[in-house]
């Protein structure tokens, strides 16, 4: 029996940063799900049953053809609901109050909120800055604007161009903001979601244990006595998934590590050891680089090496299920980030970004069905999962590395040369953040190498060598990222050794894009 969560339903209208409002909740031990609008109907809240519900912000506007809507009974189930930007302009369209197209009020970026009316709870701790004569800072990203509130709600809150800015029906529940507090750029965002959950009556009680307990019994329950096949690639997410399905089922599971050549340096030895050191589980070890780089042979386009490489990792773990013999899952450390950044979580109206090798469910000749006990956790979750399983803190720190390996820091054709310098290059450049103290510190950080060559001059002699990318980024969930602040010495230091010590390189850069707009990877 699974542990009774008290669960939040976010409907999401297509806002790219929907994921950030279920960080804010989960870092208040409350368990939410996201579901698109188009999949959420009465029949839907009836068996979900949630004790509060969140309109997400999105792209479109109220009078749009089609214009994404929740069902009407959301509005009688009697639990408290918050609509963030767009979601607040549906809550006042359909409650009986207008919204407007712009005529001058947009609002994108940086705002700032004036209180009006009497408090709220939901507002507890706002609005006692006295620097900014009590005002508070949030983010603003709308385009059509609340000109006419719904009857029974009350303003609580304006800015130059929202003078609904916040709006509330007490005796309801009801809450309607029109900026977004799920962003860092909202500094008291996080307070006001941690209101919200109070008014609604949540205790907290979702916790790595209790996800712990339930993913066990999912597990068992979808596993039975089959036995299970594991990618392991010595990251967190794949070692977390391992250890955990190990303790569901025991020698029911079978890890495989696959070598497809796009590993960094001495990495292969460097996790098998690793793996077996610290746990019983058996690990067979694919040695399949030949086949992953003859197909990717020729091939530059960044889409295209992922979903190589994925075809390639497939075809790989069905042949090694089948000398398992009675093999009947497969199990991937997929996270939740992966889920959304190939396509919004559920098939919801948000873009893709890029395509991730191991989301997308399995081609049907392969005869095996997925086990993904991690899919709907952020990084730190299952960070926070490894330390609750046990984990040594070798396996929980370890810097995130992508399924494509090399291929996705290697732009453009991918070359033997291309990969042996990214391979001392990076090498270098992480034996540099440890020797300085500051792994730790970072969410991630790596070389890329750049398809194309510059002019250098090394002694009395000219070259015209690679040119290099250094990445290093600090981040919570990887869904949001900004550059680390290396200084000027460490920079320096470093690029003088690599050009000294990897033949091959003579320049190189770092880069300080932030994501958005970039992403972390360089494809």
């Amino acid at each position: 029996m699974t542990h009774p969560h008290q669960r939040l339903l976010i409907i999401d209208f297509g806002s790219q940063v929907t994921q950030l409002i279920a960080r804010r909740l989960r870092e208040l031990n409350v368990y939410c799900e996201i579901h698109p609008f188009n999949r959420v109907d009465d029949a839907f809240l009836k068996t979900f049953a949630p004790k509060a519900v969140i309109f997400s912000g999105g792209p479109a506007s109220v009078f749009a053809d089609g214009a994404p809507m929740p069902p009407a009974g959301v509005f009688d189930m009697g639990v408290p609901i918050l609509g963030i930007c767009y979601g607040q302009q549906v809550m006042m369209h359909l409650l009986g109050g207008k919204v407007e197209r712009g005529h001058g009020t947009a609002e994108f970026g940086r705002a700032f909120v004036t209180p009006e009316f009497a408090q709220t709870p939901l507002l507890e701790g706002w609005f006692t800055d006295t620097a900014n004569a009590g005002r508070e800072q949030v983010w603003m990203s709308h385009g059509d604007h609340v000109s006419e509130i719904a009857p029974g709600f009350r303003v609580y809150g304006t800015s130059p161009n929202a003078p609904y800015a916040i709006t509330a029906d007490p005796s309801r529940n009801f809450y309607a903001v029109q900026f977004h507090p799920e962003v860092h750029h909202t500094p008291k965002g996080a307070k006001l979601y941690e209101n919200f959950v109070r008014l609604a009556g949540f205790t907290g009680d979702w916790t790595m244990g209790a996800y712990r307990e339930d993913a066990i019994a999912k597990i068992r329950a979808q596993v039975g006595d089959a036995k299970v096949i594991c990618g392991l690639s010595g990251g967190v997410d794949s070692s977390v998934a391992a250890v955990l399905i190990h303790e569901a089922i025991g020698d029911q599971l079978t890890c495989v590590f696959v070598d497809h050549g796009l590993l960094r340096l001495n990495e292969a030895e460097e996790v098998v050891a690793m793996f077996r050191d610290n746990y019983n589980i058996p690990l067979i070890h694919a040695e399949e680089s030949g086949l992953f780089l003859g197909a990717l042979e020729g091939v530059s386009d960044p889409e295209v090496k992922r979903k190589t490489i994925g075809r390639l990792f497939i075809d790989v773990f069905q042949l090694e299920a089948a000398k398992v013999g009675g093999a009947k899952f497969l199990a991937q450390g997929t996270l939740y980030p992966d889920v959304i950044e190939s396509v919004s979580f559920s098939g919801g109206p948000s873009v893709t970004i890029k395509s991730h090798h191991n989301v997308g469910g399995l081609p049907e000749k392969m005869g095996l069905k997925l086990v993904e006990p991690l899919r709907e956790l952020f990084k730190d979750e299952v960070r926070a999962l490894g330390r609750e399983l046990g984990l040594p803190e070798q396996f929980i720190r370890r810097h995130p590395f992508p399924g494509p390996g090399l291929a996705i820091r290697c732009p453009g054709e991918i070359t033997t040369e291309k990969l042996e310098i990214l391979r001392r290059a990076d090498a270098v450049y992480i034996d540099q953040i440890r020797k300085h103290g500051l792994y730790d510190e970072i969410w991630q950080a790596f070389a890329a190498i750049l398809p194309l060559k510059t002019v250098g001059v090394m002694g009395d002699g000219r070259t015209y060598d690679y040119a290099l990318s250094l990445r290093a980024v600090t981040s919570v969930d990887g869904m949001t990222a900004d550059y680390y602040p290396f200084t000027h010495e460490f920079l320096g230091e470093t690029a003088t050794r690599i050009i000294n010590e990897v033949k091959g390189v003579n320049r190189v850069m770092y880069d300080v894009t932030s994501k958005p707009p970039g992403t972390i990877e360089m494809e």
